[in-house]
């Protein structure tokens, strides 16, 4: 296993925890442990202490060799560095979890992808910290459940079409749906396919205006397997910006959360007032206030950002958001000036 993010205390009736310990490593020198010689490194943690045994932790930054499908997530494996009497049995189990720079603790059903540690908070001077939680049992082990994987089932159903009660048409193009697949998902959906106005969708297919079809077909993924689409990366922000809008038209909190944090992790000066612009018409304070921190931390981001066809386009939306961003700036730059400094800058004042 990669990790394991379940409660390690929750056991049959048959399980008796024995002893817990929680330790934590630190990982320095992450970009140099992808670029050491081997197509799967491995690295040993030093050795601790829990439960009376002494351990170390296995770090493989591109996987484990057993699992090809692996090669784009970290694997973390405990392993026990004590001799057994023979015959003797160690039921353990080993949770890992990321830590941020608050060392507040973050988990994962599997560990994390690099691409997505890298783009976060937890990944800062090429070094991250992982807290291992370290359980051993009396008695038979804990039955290890898999997850969910009702997505699967659903998302199965979507893309083979069996079922299909709804028709939708966007730009040209028609993709079939059921009723109570979308409407359980959004209230948008369920007043329009199950309630009072459904009379016209029973049999003519729903129009779609304002809609990509590629952005309708992410959203009916969404609906149908509570996931991110898959998109190539490059047209991931863009993606997001469509699907934050049509996560706020058909009410789909979830997906509007994710937008918003996939626009706050892809956020350049090319991009930043277009994200504000949506920001601000689809009701997200939390983006907002990233989009001005961003254009407040560098004056270069932010001359860029002004050049951009994308800010006139927010002057005229948004004017309101335009002021309040020039004036918290104008307001931020006077906290950093001294009054000799002011008078200089204004005539009136000079030779005061």
């Amino acid at each position: 296993m990669a990790s394991d993010s379940g409660d390690p205390t929750n056991c049959g009736a048959t399980t008796i925890l024995a002893a817990s310990s929680y330790h934590v490593i630190r990982i320095d020198g992450y970009s140099r442990s992808l670029n050491t010689q081997g197509n799967r490194p491995s690295f040993n943690s030093d050795p601790f202490r829990a439960g009376g045994r002494t351990w170390h932790v296995i770090y493989k930054p591109m996987g484990s060799p057993c699992c090809p499908e692996n090669t784009e997530h970290i694997s973390l494996f405990l392993a026990l560095d004590d001799d057994l009497a023979d015959g003797e049995v160690v039921v353990a189990r080993g949770t890992f979890s990321l830590l941020d720079r608050d060392r507040k603790v973050t988990g994962a059903e599997r560990f994390v992808r690099r691409q997505d540690l890298e783009r976060s908070e937890h990944l800062k001077g090429d070094c991250f910290a992982v807290r291992v939680h370290v359980c051993i049992f009396k008695g038979a082990p804990p039955v290890a459940v898999p997850p969910p994987d009702i997505h699967r089932h659903l998302g199965g159903l979507l893309s083979g079409e069996e079922g299909t009660d709804v028709e939708f048409r966007v730009r040209g193009e028609t993709f079939a749906a059921h009723r109570f697949v979308l409407g359980a998902r959004s209230p948008v959906f369920r007043a329009e396919l199950l309630g009072p106005m459904k009379e016209g969708t029973a049999t003519d297919a729903v129009q779609v205006e304002d809609m990509e079809p590629q952005v309708f077909h992410g959203l009916l993924t969404f609906v149908y397997t509570d996931a991110w689409p898959e998109t190539e990366e490059e047209d991931e922000c863009v993606m997001a910006q469509h699907l934050l809008a049509a996560a706020d038209r058909y009410d789909l909190p979830r997906l509007k959360l994710m937008c918003q944090d996939k626009l706050r992790q892809r956020m350049d000066a090319s991009s930043v007032a277009s994200i504000l612009a949506l920001a601000e018409q689809h009701r997200c304070p939390r983006l907002k206030e990233a989009c001005f921190k961003f254009l407040a931390f560098s004056s270069v981001a932010f001359l860029e950002a002004i050049a951009s066809e994308e800010f006139e386009y927010l002057a005229r939306s948004c004017p309101s958001v335009t002021r309040e961003l020039i004036s918290g700036l104008l307001a931020r730059d006077l906290e950093k000036t001294t009054l000799g400094e002011l008078c200089s800058r204004i005539p009136l004042f000079r030779g005061l």
